[in-house]
C-alpha cells in the first residue's frame, strides 16, 4: 500500500480528517512476515475482556508451558485443562483455545500462506468458525498482523469514539452509520481506523466484549 497516496485520499475526503492526519502520528502498520494464525489468535483469546497488564501476565504463563517459539496445536490439545487453569485462563478461554488448536489441525484455520491468498471476507468467515473468535478479533488480525489496507471495524468502541470526536458528533455513531460514512475512504479504511484511534491518543487496540 502506498501510504502517501492513502493519506492524500483521506485528507481530500474531509478537512476534519485532513486536520487529524496532520497532527497525528503517521500510520505505520506493515504486514508481519512471521504471523501465524494459531499464535496470533490464541493470544487474542487470552487477552479478551482483560486489562493489558493482567492479560500479559497470564499469557506469559501460558507460553511458558510451551518452550518452542511457535505454539504446537497438538501439544495445546494435549495439555490438561487444570494446567491451563493454573496459568490463569478461564474455562471458556481454555475451550476456545482447544477449539482453535483442533481447527488448526483440521485445516479450518488456514496457514499463513493460505491466508495471503484469501480475501478479507473469506478470512473472517473461516476464522469466526472458531469458538471465542468474533469478527472484531479477526479484523484486528487483518489490520495489525496482516497489514490489510481496507479493514473498517465499525463495532470497535475506539473507532466509534474517535470518529465522534473528530467529526464533532454528540452521540457515538452506529455501526451502520459508520459503514455508510466509511465508503468515502475505500480502499484505505484501515488508515481511517488508525486515525480514529489516534484522535483519542490511545494505543490502537480495543477489547472485544
Amino acid at each position: 500500500m502506498n501510504h502517501e497516496y492513502a493519506h492524500q485520499h483521506l485528507s481530500e475526503s474531509d478537512p476534519r480528517m485532513a486536520e487529524l492526519i496532520a497532527r497525528s502520528r503517521r500510520y505505520d502498520i506493515a504486514a508481519s512476515a512471521s504471523v501465524r494464525p494459531l499464535d496470533a489468535l490464541a493470544e487474542s483469546i487470552a487477552y479478551q475482556q482483560l486489562s493489558g497488564k493482567a492479560a500479559a501476565k497470564i499469557w506469559s504463563r501460558v507460553r511458558a508451558l510451551y518452550p518452542r517459539k511457535y505454539l504446537d496445536p497438538n501439544l495445546l490439545l494435549a495439555t490438561p485443562d487444570e494446567q491451563l487453569r493454573t496459568a490463569g485462563l478461564s474455562r471458556s478461554k481454555i475451550a476456545a483455545l482447544k477449539d482453535l488448536a483442533s481447527k488448526t489441525i483440521d485445516g479450518t484455520v488456514p496457514s499463513a500462506r493460505a491466508l495471503s491468498r484469501m480475501s478479507d471476507d473469506e478470512i473472517i468467515a473461516r476464522l469466526t468458525m472458531v469458538r471465542g473468535i468474533g469478527r472484531w478479533t479477526v479484523e484486528m488480525l487483518l489490520l495489525f498482523d496482516l497489514g490489510r489496507p481496507d479493514v473498517w471495524p465499525v463495532h470497535d468502541y475506539g473507532v466509534q469514539k474517535g470518529f465522534a470526536k473528530t467529526f464533532r458528533r454528540r452521540k457515538l455513531p452506529t455501526p451502520k452509520q459508520l459503514l455508510k460514512f466509511g465508503e468515502r475512504w475505500r480502499p484505505y479504511r484501515s488508515v481511517a481506523a488508525w486515525y480514529c484511534w489516534r484522535a483519542l491518543d490511545g494505543p490502537g487496540k480495543s477489547q472485544e466484549g
